[in-house]
């Protein structure tokens, strides 16, 4: 199972005050930790070390502040990052952008879909992955636009966000199943499951809220498109 994430925070690669993450602090590899000048530059040495640095990722200094508030979801649901490996993270845009993904313009947002949906689409493909979770209506928007496909939404009384003097911000729950990717054939069905809160952004999701995502979540690895 993967959890899936739009693109990487640029804090992967740098501190909160811009300052490059380097030796012990170094979540990935990067040209200068490679000693590469370019990428056109790197050998099948170097390709090795990056796909170590993301296998080995969640046992070398993760950037918890994120995930660590998708780990307690995915916990209740019977799977983690850390403990068992049972889950791994994907996003659709392998590129980190200095600038929030929220405030690129559309030109910017639509030239790194473009260029990534392959990659995402051949990772997949290659990966023992059967299910993925889309993390927040933004994902569920970009995913679809990526996949060329329309999820089916139902909403979710039990995910309800509370607010004060309203019924609440909604939840709704978003199923479907692809079997390609921009022209890629995954060789197999992959399920899909997401949600419309983005945990670590959305005001106000609550403990009750988390808990109830994170058994859907379980249940729909097990059993999708049944969404209580």
């Amino acid at each position: 199972m993967a959890t899936v994430g739009i693109n990487p925070s640029n804090r992967e690669f740098v501190d909160a005050r811009g300052g490059v993450l380097r030796r012990a602090e170094q979540r990935l590899a990067t040209l200068e930790s490679l000693k590469l000048s370019y990428w056109s530059d790197a050998t099948g040495a170097s390709i090795r070390e990056v796909i170590d640095s993301c296998e080995r990722y969640f046992e070398r200094n993760p950037y918890r502040q994120w995930f660590d508030v998708l780990e307690r979801m995915l916990k209740v649901g019977g799977y983690s990052y850390y403990s068992g490996a049972r889950a791994c993270h994907l996003d659709l845009v392998a590129l980190a952008t200095r600038d929030k993904w929220g405030a690129l313009d559309r030109d910017a947002q639509q030239s790194l879909i473009i260029s990534g949906r392959r990659a995402m689409a051949e990772t997949i493909r290659d990966a023992p992955i059967e299910v993925l979770v889309l993390n927040g209506r933004s994902v569920v928007n970009v995913f679809e636009k990526v996949c060329d496909t329309k999820l089916t939404a139902r909403e979710v009384s039990a995910w309800t966000l509370p607010r004060a003097g309203s019924k609440g911000v909604a939840g709704v729950a978003y199923t479907g199943t692809i079997a390609s990717i921009a022209g890629v054939d995954l060789d197999r069905a992959v399920k899909v499951f997401g949600y419309n809160h983005n945990l670590q952004s959305s005001f106000g999701v609550t403990t009750n809220v988390m808990r109830r995502i994170g058994e859907q979540v379980g249940a729909a690895v097990a059993s999708p498109n049944k969404t209580r």
